[in-house]
């Protein structure tokens, strides 16, 4: 707060307050008071108890400090006990031209026998200020209600910053806070929030963007090499000659798609030539498109051209792997129109980040329905994404990444966790400020973080940790003076927390507003156990849950989906309706397409006398040809939403973090 920002007089212009104590020690930081005994019969809002902010009075200025310890010691030469304080030093009200203001740091320490008195709400109320363009209200002051808390946007955001906290003390609610003041204190500054367990989606309304592994669309040739590598290798760590192989045949590939799309004739783009990778001119990691055909024809080719039969098994399981994932439903935001091709960089990177916004700053990417093994590959390849294009625009569109569980990112131990995703992050916190990049940390378990990267957030919100661990380097991280607070996290009540660094005036105890019922974090707003929502469950709500789960891992081509009766004995898929084309990218649509209604029934048959054969995935399967009942539904795939419909009988309304 600057000079002239707020009048109103100090509490050196008050010698009618009365006096507490005086100073009777002053070390750096902190300084001894001596209480007046007269304060043990007070009022609750006379005593100088821990937490309390207490003024030294100087000439021309008030001493700022915050009381961290309370107790008594014995008189020297007498029976007689005192009660003393023990004060860190914050900051100091000075008064200039007839107005006060309120500043960081100490100018002039206080003499010994400096009176001591209670900081009064008037002076609370301008130390913290009032809400305004840059600064905005996210909660109240533990010790006075009445006081708001306010955060410096500016210096929250370019300086990164960290919410930690244990389980179910809040800490979603206090990230949804915070979050939506900056979007309301900064509409162009655009944000992205990993969300880890799809909690978020509609805490931001109608001003943020949520994608899914349904509607995202991020080509495997923005994946660098080492990010690639993690994905067919299933988060395993991958066959050393295997690797070596893709290393030299991607830049041929990447080279292969350049020639075909500038139009180079067959013979020019032969990949039965041998060619050094180098002299292509790309890397594995040089972020073009390439085909996953011309891949695996440079894999094919090489192989036919080995006669050593071990060399030729390596490739062949190559080769496997790659058409694995490739064909797998779950990995098809990657790898959709994997043989078609296309320059979809641009696409790619306006629809994660924002640009331009078009009412919608932010950008939700909820991760809960990838598969588990290529999640760390995906958010390394966001934030590498986010950094690289930062650096090279010259961080004209800046951007905050906002990462929930960050422990699982970047893990203190380097032995377990993804390595890239950990310098990707890394690198945001060290040098994202320069080119626009900010970042915000959620964690439930600091002391498992990268200390390089939570040590680079100025401003800390710690709500309670029961973790000696996780204390330790709480301690270890905060700069203020009143670190000495941070003894006291394990008996913080739900929605309290400390507040410390450059977004807050001072540190700070202080108690989150709360949320409106349909703005609350999924984890928070669902966490009834006395719900009686199982109570009246019936088999329809049971089948649409269980369609829904298992087409999460089915392919769609041709319409593939579960119907009403196959598990009465149809064929797990369906024929290929005659307009699909061969090689067609799967759909990433909630539910399979309709069906064309004079599609048979597939109800094996068996021959009477006997029972039916062991399982072959190789045997042809009977079909009938009888058609199906009238009125049996082509696809059964989420026909019943589960909030229930006026088609079905009424059911519980329950949240979904999958819409």
């Amino acid at each position: 707060m600057t000079p002239g920002s707020s009048l109103t007089a100090s509490p050196a212009a008050h010698p009618e307050k009365e006096k507490l104590g005086r100073v009777s020690g002053v070390d750096g930081s902190q300084a001894t008071v001596t209480l007046e005994s007269t304060l043990r019969a007070g009022g609750s809002e006379r005593q100088a108890t821990v937490g309390k902010f207490l003024g030294i009075v100087r000439e021309g200025a008030t001493i700022v400090g915050l009381i961290t310890e309370v107790g008594e010691e014995k008189t020297a030469g007498s029976s007689a006990f005192r009660a003393i304080a023990h004060v860190d030093l914050i900051g100091e009200i000075r008064t200039e031209n007839g107005s006060a203001f309120f500043q960081r740091g100490i100018a002039d320490y206080p003499l010994i026998g400096s009176a001591a008195v209670l900081i009064d709400e008037a002076d609370l109320r301008l130390i913290y200020g009032g809400a305004d363009a840059d600064h905005a209200h996210i909660g109240n002051l533990q010790q006075n209600e009445a006081i708001g808390v306010n955060i410096d946007i500016d210096n929250l955001v370019s300086k990164h910053f960290a919410i930690l906290g244990t389980t179910g003390v809040g800490k979603s609610s206090g990230v949804a806070i915070i979050l939506q003041k900056i979007l309301e204190s900064r509409p162009n500054l655009r944000l992205f929030l990993v969300d880890p367990h799809n909690e978020y989606g509609r805490c931001f309304g109608d001003k943020a963007q949520v994608l899914t592994p349904r509607n995202l669309r991020l080509p495997f040739w923005l994946f660098n090499f080492e990010e690639f590598i993690d994905v067919i290798f299933g988060a395993r760590p991958g066959v050393d000659e295997e690797i070596e192989i893709l290393s030299e045949v991607i830049p041929l590939a990447k080279s292969a798609y350049l020639q075909y799309r500038n139009g180079g004739g067959a013979a020019e783009r032969s990949l039965t030539k041998k060619r050094d990778p180098k002299d292509t001119g790309f890397t594995a990691d040089t972020p073009v498109p390439y085909r996953i055909e011309d891949l695996m024809n440079l894999l094919d080719q090489r192989m036919g051209k080995l006669e050593n039969r071990s060399s030729r098994v390596v490739i062949h399981k190559l080769m496997s792997r790659i058409q694995t994932y490739r064909n797998h439903p779950r990995y098809a935001f990657m790898f959709e129109n994997a043989n078609i091709g296309g320059d979809t960089m641009a696409e790619t990177l306006s629809n994660l980040f924002r640009l331009p916004t078009n009412g919608k700053p932010m950008t939700i990417m909820q991760l809960a329905g990838f598969p588990a093994e290529v999640v760390d590959s995906v958010v390394s390849v966001l934030c590498r994404m986010a950094f690289d294009f930062g650096l090279w625009s010259d961080g004209v569109a800046p951007l905050l990444f906002v990462c929930e569980e960050a422990h699982r990112y970047a893990p203190a131990d380097k032995k377990i966790g993804f390595g890239p995703t950990r310098r990707a992050l890394s690198r945001i916190a060290k040098e994202g400020r320069k080119y626009g990049v900010f970042l915000g940390l959620v964690t439930q378990r600091p002391a498992e973080i990268d200390p390089t990267i939570i040590s680079q957030c100025s401003t800390l919100f710690v709500m309670r940790l029961a973790n000696d661990r996780d204390q330790g380097l709480i301690r270890s991280a905060v700069s203020d003076a009143a670190a000495n607070l941070l003894s006291f996290i394990p008996t913080l009540g739900t929605r309290e927390v400390f507040a410390f660094g450059s977004g807050v005036a001072l540190p700070t105890r202080l108690r989150f507003n709360e949320l409106a019922a349909d703005k609350r974090p999924a984890s928070e707003s669902a966490g009834d156990t006395r719900a009686a929502g199982g109570a009246s469950m019936d088999q329809d709500f049971l089948m649409s849950v269980i369609d829904r789960w298992r087409n999460a891992t089915m392919s769609h081509k041709g319409g593939a989906s579960f119907d009403d009766d196959d598990f009465g004995g149809s064929d797990f898929g369906s024929a290929q309706p005659p307009s699909a084309l061969p090689g067609s990218a799967p759909s990433l649509a909630p539910s399979a397409p309709p069906l064309d209604p004079s599609r048979a029934a597939r109800t094996p048959q068996w021959p009477s006398s006997s029972t039916p054969p062991a399982y072959d995935p190789n045997r042809p399967r009977p079909v009938s040809t009888q058609p199906p009942p009238a009125g049996t539904a082509g696809s059964r795939i989420l026909k019943r939403p589960l909030e229930g419909s006026p088609s079905s009988p009424p059911g519980p309304t329950l949240p979904s973090r999958f819409r």
